[in-house]
């Protein structure tokens, strides 16, 4: 299989970051490519479908990443999110590495039944390599406490661990922690209210767009509108809603959708907009909030927000970087501004092995900390030496990573 773009724009862009600070030339070579590659057949109505679990580096830890379950999920899209997540858990401090998995399915077309086997199926394949201590997965695409729980119950039958902490994003009654399904919305909220005090900008009435109506989008949305935020506009895949007064309550706009499968026609004011141009309104704020390179040189150049808060991984393409450099927008990095859930996931896997809970109260505040520190030390850096958030997120990644690497004997 060739390499896509995408990993090769990955690992261009490590390589580039490795130089600025001139990283460790044995740590670079290891971190250009995963430290195991996963691939598995998994035999489904008379044919194979392909699984994926990479593990791209575990200097800091355990392997940690979610599960996508689409019918784009290929290797090198997996190998390019296993990187961006070992970066985003170094940036937020969790003691984990990096990794990604998926499997190569529409689950939208499958019965749950048949959705329950291919899950336990890629679970037994999986269950020499991942563990509390080895690999913790988690929800992503597709993917939800209720598919964690199917991992969870295969992996006690095969191991006989019962810790429940082989993966997190599970319901609460199967050892999940509160606060878990707002966190990476939360999360990004926090992101942005901590950069906004960083420049001394109050959230009050700035507009938003958010790109993506899952759980991510809809929690983003919702938790900035409760900071005085304007949410004016909402797209998902099919279509969306564009409202200049403020979209009046997403709560509702969210019992719309669950009710007829679609935002276009909410609110009953306001105009109806295609997917892709939520990316370009007249808006202050722009949140991608769905799949990765959305944000491109075709459209980059048309968008008018000064702020983008990265909720999606890798929605810009390096060539889109580019053109919001010179507009000076600020692009809030998705490896800074989603990383509230593997926070949260790192809290949850922490109660599993000390036997503890806490209250949502205790994560949100746990989280809130977590992500303003993390901003306070990229802006930092990016005010120090004049470089971009993204760039100065992966500096101090890096920075991270390398002081544990100089620990190894």
């Amino acid at each position: 299989m060739t390499e896509s773009n995408v990993w090769l724009r990955t690992q261009d862009q490590l390589k580039k970051i490795a130089d600025k600070i001139s990283l460790d030339p044995s740590l670079l070579t290891r971190l250009l490519e995963p430290d195991r590659i996963v691939e598995v057949n998994l035999p489904f109505k008379n044919t194979n479908i392909k699984g994926y679990r990479i593990q791209h580096n575990n200097i800091r830890g355990p392997y940690k990443g979610g599960l996508r379950y689409h019918p784009n999920v290929s290797m090198d899209e997996v190998k390019a999110l296993a990187f961006w997540m070992t970066m985003k858990n170094a940036v937020i401090d969790v003691p984990f590495g990096g990794g990604k998995g998926g499997i190569t399915i529409d689950p939208k077309t499958l019965s749950e039944a048949e959705l329950k086997k291919l899950t336990r199926d890629f679970t037994q394949k999986l269950a020499d390599v991942i563990g509390p201590q080895k690999d913790v997965p988690a929800p992503d695409v597709n993917t939800n406490p209720k598919i964690m729980s199917w991992i969870v119950s295969e992996y006690e039958k095969i191991t006989g661990d019962k810790s429940h902490a082989v993966v997190t994003g599970k319901p609460i009654e199967t050892g999940g922690s509160q606060g878990r399904t707002e966190a990476t919305g939360l999360g990004g909220t926090y992101a942005l209210m901590a950069y906004l005090s960083q420049i001394n900008k109050s959230s009050k009435g700035l507009t938003v767009a958010v790109q993506g109506f899952g759980n991510v989008g809809k929690y983003v949305a919702k938790f900035l509108q409760e900071n005085g935020f304007k949410v004016v506009a909402l797209s998902d895949s099919k279509g969306g809603i564009y409202i200049k007064e403020g979209i009046p309550d997403i709560e509702e706009v969210d019992k719309y959708k669950e009710s007829t499968g679609l935002l276009t026609g909410c609110c009953g004011k306001g105009s109806d907009i295609k997917p892709g141009d939520i990316l370009t309104l007249p808006v202050d704020i722009i949140v991608p909030s769905a799949l990765e390179n959305v944000i491109t040189q075709e459209n980059a150049g048309n968008i008018k927000a000064s702020i983008i808060l990265e909720m999606a991984n890798g929605p810009t393409t390096q060539e889109a970087d580019e053109i919001l450099k010179q507009k000076n927008i600020t692009v809030i990095p998705d490896i800074l501004a989603n990383s509230g859930g593997v926070a949260v996931s790192y809290f949850e896997w922490y109660q599993n092995i000390h036997n503890e809970i806490w209250s949502k109260e205790e994560v949100f505040k746990k989280l809130k900390a977590k992500m303003n520190k993390a901003v306070e030390s990229v802006y930092d850096i990016s005010a120090e030496q004049g470089l971009s958030l993204r760039d100065s997120a992966y500096i101090l990644a890096l920075k991270r990573i390398e002081s544990k690497w100089q620990k190894y004997p």
